[in-house]
Formats: C-alpha cells, structure tokens, sequence
C-alpha cells in the first residue's frame, strides 16, 4: 500500500486553480523531489498532502495513522524573542530533553540546544527545522526547499545527510527543490510540476524528457551527466549512455 496517494488533485488559491488532475503515490524508503518553475504548485502540493490546504476535487488518501514530518520552506524568527533551540523543540509536542538531544544528533545540530533562534545560521537553522520534523519519527518526510539560501557545500552536505536519514529511518522523503544538478544525485523519482505533472521518473528519464528542458532551459545536459556520475560511484560501474535529444 502507498503511504500516500493522490488522484485527480485540484488545488484553488484565491481564486486561482494552482494544481489540476495531480496524480502522484509515494511509497515507503523512496526520495521523490518536485521540480518546477515558481508558481507551480510545488509549495501547495506539499501543503495539501499535510491538510494545511484543502483541494477542491480529487482525493488524497494515507495509510492510517501516517506520520509526517514537514519542514518549511522558511520560518519567521522574531529576533527580539529570546527563545533557545531546546525550548523550541520542546515546544512542538514536549518531548523528552533525550528525544530533542537525538533528533539534534540525527540532523547534525548537536550542541546548538542553548543557542538562541536568532543567532543561527541559515545552515544551522535547517537542521534545527528537520530536528523538529524528525521528532515524531516520521515514515513520512516532507522538506520544502532545504537548503534555500544555503551556499554549494551545504547544499551538498544536506543531501548527503538525507540519504543517510533515509537508510537510517527508512522513511520516504518528499521534498521540493531548486537545486536541479545536485537533486538529481540525491533523489530516486522525480517529479516535474507546473501546475499539474508535466513529466515524472527516474532522474535520468526526466532529464531527458522534452517537457523538463522546456521548463528549464540549456543546461539540463548537466544534471543528466551528474546523476550518471554519481549513480556510477554508487554502484561500482559504468552505466549505460542514454541517448539525449
């Protein structure tokens, strides 16, 4: 059974129809990333699957009891609040202090637990956010844009570390991204969204696919051949060229 799935989603925002006829399961252990231009639906997908939107057609249905953990795509600090990362944290669900001090361990934020909000970096305070998702022990793991505003060996650093969750917790990863030539290493299904499916698969297939070079422009070559890089130093081989159009 999926853990999540979607069919016919139709999403209106003001007005506006900002997804129509979605199709889309997600299943246990896989990382899906979402692509797309802005104003594509990218962020409201994400919110319709937590409930924080509702659709105006279709139908989203989880296995019950599904556990989600959702890290924005930003979150307003006020810098004049005093508020630590340990208080935050506790603050979700008041969990344990030894529950907090795991999901900091896990996302790479030991140590930060008496730092003040405010004072974090952008790195830093990614992983304070996914310590947060990751306290409910999610089987689901939905990140919108993660390494926004973060500089090229972060961004790196992070997928490195979502690969690690995902073996470690086996849970699916669900995740919008911008960061097309490093998501292609890091993701096993991608998903090409402008406004509704444009293109969906393998990485490989939907760097090649005429709809995701319409969306993106020169340059895809790129995100193909780094996939094919990265998929030949996981797997000890060479793979197999497909032919790009």
């Amino acid at each position: 059974m999926h853990l999540v799935s979607i069919r016919g989603l139709e999403v209106r925002l003001d007005g506006h129809c900002v997804l129509y006829n979605v199709d889309l399961d997600i299943d246990r252990g896989e990382i899906v990333t979402v692509v797309g231009p802005n104003g594509s639906g990218k962020s409201t997908l994400l919110r319709a699957i937590i409930g924080a939107v509702r659709p105006v057609a279709g139908t989203i249905r989880r296995v019950p009891g599904l556990r989600i953990g959702y890290v924005p795509q930003k979150l307003a600090i006020d810098a004049t609040m005093p508020i630590t990362v340990d208080r935050f944290l506790w603050l979700t669900e008041r969990f344990s202090p030894a529950r907090r001090r795991a999901a900091l361990r896990v996302s790479g934020a030991s140590g930060l637990e008496g730092r003040q909000l405010s004072e974090l970096s952008g790195g830093q305070m990614q992983r304070v956010l996914l310590a947060r998702a990751l306290l409910a022990e999610p089987e689901l793991l939905l990140l919108d844009e993660p390494t926004q505003g973060l500089d090229q060996p972060a961004t790196s650093e992070f997928y490195r570390q979502l690969e690690a969750l995902r073996a470690r917790l086996g849970c699916a990863v669900l995740m919008v991204s911008h960061d097309l030539h490093v998501v292609m290493s890091a993701s096993d299904r991608v998903v090409c969204l402008n406004g509704h499916i444009c293109c969906a698969g393998t990485p490989s297939a939907v760097a090649s696919a005429p709809e995701y070079r319409a969306l993106f422009g020169l340059g895809t070559d790129g995100a193909l051949a780094l996939y094919r890089h990265a998929h030949d130093h996981r797997h000890g081989g060479a793979v197999e060229s497909e032919p790009v159009e």
